[in-house]
């Protein structure tokens, strides 16, 4: 249920530039959301569609790119893609170090809005 204060804050800044710019409706928001920010698309889109009524982003379509995993190794330094499933025991392609940090995969960003 995060994706609800999550989508609130979407909206507000998706509203804050649409009434910047003069916006009369907003067509599409294109989010790129981390494959470990723990969201998920279904309420993503049923929290933005309920948020947004009477809004000038009322039936926005959201589309979502989901951006991978990226660790590092604490070993080597060397960056990689990993996978969700793998967290626990990864090892980096480079020196199969299994001491690695997340450097992206947590985050949620608007990319671009598409309006008239």
């Amino acid at each position: 249920m995060h994706e609800l204060p999550i989508m609130e804050s979407i909206l507000k800044i998706a509203l804050k530039h649409a009434h910047a710019n003069n916006v009369t409706k907003v067509i599409a928001i294109k989010l790129q959301i981390g494959k470990l920010s723990h969201l998920e698309e279904e309420w993503m889109q049923r929290y933005f569609h309920y948020l947004s009524m009477g809004s000038v982003a009322e039936s926005a379509r959201l589309e979502i790119e989901w951006m991978p995993i990226m660790m590092r190794c604490n070993r080597c330094t060397e960056s990689y893609e990993a996978d969700r499933r793998d967290m626990v025991d990864h090892a980096g392609p480079a020196c199969g170090g299994k001491d690695g940090s997340i450097i992206s995969g947590k985050e949620y960003y608007i990319k671009e809005m598409e309006v008239q």
